[in-house]
């Protein structure tokens, strides 16, 4: 018998489909992966604004990890929305009882509209107990910023925030650029094991239909570990499509605020 490619999401739900759970699980099938969720929040969203947070309890967020995972298992995970401590103790701790593997997580603080996802006492509980688990993590510049407690604003503070960020623990560092205004999109994947750096440049796409770019490269990457690659293919190959995701989102409207990517590019436009 085949066997899928398993790929699970541990993140909050965006009811307007463009971020969370519902573009991880876009990602993994359109890059070949069988998709599974665990849920950590839900959330009223739409292009415009995060109007309400309905935070799901710890213990039913590892309910539901021990049955995906005591089950169906999972050839790599991605994480992005744990909003407190106690949920991102419980996730670690369901992680490590099934010994999860090819682990990417999305340090989510702020939504595109610019509402705060994360409580301010989170940051110490992800820094501390979830990014020395991950195999790869993937901050944007705010987020690196929180993360390190220091600004990183500009292109040539990129690779240093990068070797500091992979000195809390992980494996690799995919820092990206996309708060920047250069006409390339520029990001910087750090791998700690061997402290190769590794620059990947796109050019930018001007649209505002940019939400949930931050959860669709994540889930790219995890799709293409659970694949089998290796991470800097994962993450060239997340690259190549959050661009193209990008460029074609460009091509539409839905909304009046920030559009969502088009995870479905290479089958209809």
């Amino acid at each position: 018998m085949k066997q899928y490619y398993r790929a699970l999401t541990i993140a909050g739900s965006d009811s307007g489909g463009g971020a969370g759970i519902q573009a991880d699980l876009k990602t993994f099938s359109a890059l070949g992966c069988f998709g599974m969720s665990v849920i950590t929040a839900l959330t009223a969203q739409n292009t415009l604004a995060v109007t309400a947070i309905h935070s799901l309890p710890a213990a039913f967020i590892a309910a539901q990890l021990d049955a995906v995972l005591g089950d169906i298992g999972a050839d790599a995970v991605k994480i992005g929305m744990l909003h407190s401590p106690e949920v991102i103790a419980a996730v670690a701790q369901g992680l490590r009882r099934h010994g999860a593997r090819n682990i990417v997580v999305d340090p989510v603080m702020v939504a595109k509209s610019g509402d705060k996802l994360l409580m301010g006492d989170a940051v110490d509980a992800l820094r501390d107990d979830l990014l020395p688990m991950a195999d790869l993590i993937t901050p944007n510049l705010p987020e690196a910023s929180v993360l390190l407690d220091r600004p990183v604003t500009r292109v040539d503070e990129m690779e240093a925030a990068a070797h500091d960020l992979a000195a809390l623990g992980c494996g690799a560092v995919l820092l990206k650029g996309g708060h920047l205004s250069d006409a390339e999109s520029i990001d910087i994947l750090y791998l700690a094991d061997s402290g190769r750096v590794v620059p990947l440049t796109a050019l930018r796409v001007d649209t505002p239909n940019t939400h949930g770019t931050g959860c669709t490269l994540s889930s790219a990457v995890a799709a293409g570990l659970a694949r089998g690659r290796a991470i800097e293919d994962a993450v060239r190959d997340a690259k190549s499509y959050i661009t193209e995701a990008i460029r074609a989102a460009a091509e539409y409207r839905i909304g009046g605020g920030h559009g969502p990517v088009h995870h479905f590019h290479a089958f209809w436009r």
